[in-house]
């Protein structure tokens, strides 16, 4: 008989992420996910399969969060404006946390096609939520009229991961806000 899971397996990708999160699929050892999740070896296998399928649970469980944020910051404010400056407002206070989906990105580009599938995934609900805050935003006077909405959603993702990167890079605070308000002035 199989002995009960004795731990969480959502606070073992939890820590996972974290791990994933600082040093990468590559740089990340399968002592090192063990010891940060407080998990036999072969209980991380048991449950998550191999390193690959853990790295892809995690990515997709964080990219499934950060979209969530996203949307959350979206819906900020009376005005459509309001929430897109919300949420790069968030993406540029929490930018000096290692960001999961820049990092696999940066790793793997498009190579592995499970990993382009959670991106896409992601993306495509994010970049619909974007364009549609875009166009209200246009419609309030508050984006120019002649700036195609989809340009912008893609410019705002560009922008994230921009800001992600400059913070990994050293920029401080005052630096990253500045990028942000950047971004948005690019916008009007």
């Amino acid at each position: 008989m199989a002995r009960p899971k004795t731990f969480d397996p959502d606070d073992a990708l939890d820590a996972a992420i974290a791990v994933f999160r600082e040093h990468g699929y590559e740089g990340t050892s399968a002592a090192m996910l063990v010891e940060a999740m407080g998990v036999g070896r072969q209980s991380l296998y048991d449950t998550f399969g191999d390193k690959w399928g853990l790295y892809c649970a995690a990515v997709r469980r964080y990219a499934e969060g950060e979209v969530s944020q996203h949307l959350a910051a979206l819906r900020h404010g009376p005005r459509a404006r309001d929430g897109l400056v919300a949420m790069i407002e968030r993406v540029a206070a929490d930018a000096p946390a290692a960001c999961l989906g820049v990092a696999s990105i940066c790793e793997f580009g498009r190579s592995e096609p499970e990993l382009t599938k959670i991106h896409d995934a992601a993306g495509h609900v994010l970049d619909a939520a974007i364009v549609a805050r875009v166009k209200e935003a246009q419609a309030d006077g508050d984006i120019a009229a002649d700036v195609a909405a989809q340009d912008a959603a893609a410019f705002l993702a560009a922008s994230f991961a921009s800001l992600r990167l400059a913070a990994r890079g050293g920029a401080d605070a005052p630096r990253l806000r500045g990028l942000a308000a950047l971004a948005l002035r690019a916008l009007r």
